[in-house]
């Protein structure tokens, strides 16, 4: 894989084929592959690499690659915390912290991108000026099905059209791949944690993030809200100026350019006193 991504993003010939792999068309259409039934003789090659215990899921009646990918997680494998201070990750994934100071917020790798650039509204970043933005990044070994960060009234579902690029590392160093990514967000306004906006964001080779929800509705903390069809994807969570204090080591991760694992519905932060 390291090698392909080389390729890809670091010589002129990965460039020009860049171009063509990372148009939504293709990924589209290798969605629709993945969808069925001649897709079903990947699941074992992939289980084997991605060292997947399939005993932690309900995979009856899978009948395609992605069928298998977008599997559910046996309830008691990712309890949610439920206490009312508790703040928890919406999905597995390894995630980083950053505090949104002035324009420039979000360092990853050698890239940095701004919140205004992300949302393509200026007027909605200026609400979480000061606040925090929490980056979970899915591999492909992970749990893809995601659940609603906290419990309140979501907004309509708001799409981002873009290029989807891969999320590895080196994709990073070389492109703004999450301004340039398919997204989709919502707000949700809450009780306890104000308004949080929290967005999906597409790989290479995810035609689709699939949202049970899209319109105006109240939901509740660990909800499912959705999921990836294949490859790398991104979750990102806004959260308002003095409203959560997260975990001081997810921070110190992002400051030393690493990553921390999580799981859905664990504690990553509280509510601020």
């Amino acid at each position: 894989m390291s090698s392909t991504l080389h390729f890809l993003y670091e010589t002129m010939p990965g460039r020009c084929a860049l171009r063509v792999l990372t148009r939504p068309s293709l990924s589209k259409a290798a969605g629709r592959f993945l969808d069925s039934p001649l897709s079903k003789p990947l699941i074992r090659p992939f289980v084997r690499h991605a060292q997947i215990r399939t005993e932690d899921f309900l995979t009856d009646g899978v009948r395609s690659f992605n069928d298998f990918f977008h599997r559910e997680i046996k309830a008691d494998k990712r309890p949610v915390d439920m206490r009312p201070e508790s703040l928890i990750a919406p999905c597995d994934g390894l995630l980083r912290a950053f505090r949104i100071k002035d324009d420039t917020v979000l360092p990853v790798k050698e890239s940095r991108y701004t919140i205004p650039a992300l949302l393509r509204n200026a007027s909605l970043a200026a609400r979480y000026k000061d606040g925090v933005c929490l980056v979970f990044r899915l591999s492909v070994s992970h749990y893809h099905r995601y659940a609603y960060i906290e419990s309140g009234t979501k907004s309509p579902d708001r799409s981002i059209p873009g290029v989807l690029h891969t999320v590895q590392p080196i994709a990073l160093r070389e492109v703004p791949v999450f301004t340039e990514n398919e997204r989709t967000y919502t707000l949700i306004k809450t009780a306890r944690f104000g308004t949080i906006l929290q967005m999906e964001v597409g790989a290479m080779l995810v035609g689709r993030i699939e949202n049970h929800e899209t319109k105006k509705a109240r939901v509740a903390r660990g909800q499912e809200k959705g999921w990836f069809s294949y490859g790398g994807s991104t979750i990102i969570v806004l959260l308002e100026k003095d409203r959560a204090d997260i975990d001081g080591r997810y921070f110190e991760a992002a400051d030393r350019g690493e990553e921390i694992p999580c799981c859905l519905g664990e504690r990553i932060g509280a509510l601020r006193a």
